[in-house]
């Protein structure tokens, strides 16, 4: 794997709680009737999104302590558990928290994807939530939440680590285009989506 020319230790931290706070923020707006909907991700409910990116992210944290989470992310229950936006905010505070308490000068640190520069995990985890945020968002008649600037902080990851876990089914192919993107659009067609999807009209 190249160099990586993201930013570093704090600021990648704070890269992770941005896009955590646009998942939160999604997530705690998401109407009741809207739950079971379809979602970019054509296989999943909404639910099941929301649950995916809940146990990636711990996936994110627990590897810090060499733990895994008890379910398959790749697998998630199309049901909520309890208080969804309680079970989610938990989960993102432990992450968060144990992301900022490794030292900024650390070398390398283990993630679910085998151990990786400090900035770059964390923006690994980064892109996992600000992603799935926007799939939530657009399922569920939100504004979406990846801001251009955003998407301009989290592309160093997304050039690094998707080409490589396209080849494990992760990511689908990128999206082509003779139309102008900016850097939002430009991100989610490089991760295999589409900028302008929209949910079904029922």
């Amino acid at each position: 794997m190249g160099e990586y020319k993201g930013k570093g230790g704090p600021e990648g931290v704070e890269l992770l709680r941005q896009a955590h706070a646009c998942l939160r923020e999604v997530v705690a707006t998401v109407p009741e009737e809207a739950w079971g909907g379809p979602t970019p991700c054509s296989e999943w409910t909404v639910r099941q999104v929301l649950n995916h990116t809940r146990i990636d992210q711990q996936a994110y944290g627990l590897a810090l302590t060499a733990g895994r989470p008890g379910e398959d992310p790749f697998q998630p229950a199309d049901a909520l558990y309890g208080d969804a936006v309680a079970e989610l905010d938990k989960v993102l505070d432990a992450v968060a928290d144990a992301y900022a308490g490794l030292p900024a000068d650390a070398g390398s640190v283990p993630t679910p994807l085998g151990p990786l520069p400090l900035p770059l995990a964390a923006g690994a985890g980064a892109l996992d939530a600000a992603v799935h945020a926007w799939d939530i968002a657009a399922a569920t008649g939100q504004n979406r939440p990846i801001t251009p600037a955003l998407a301009a902080a989290l592309r160093p990851t997304a050039d690094q680590l998707v080409p490589r876990l396209r080849g494990y089914g992760v990511f689908a192919p990128a999206l082509t285009s003779d139309e102008p993107r900016d850097e939002t659009a430009a991100l989610l067609a490089f991760l295999g989506r589409d900028p302008k999807w929209a949910r079904p009209v029922s």
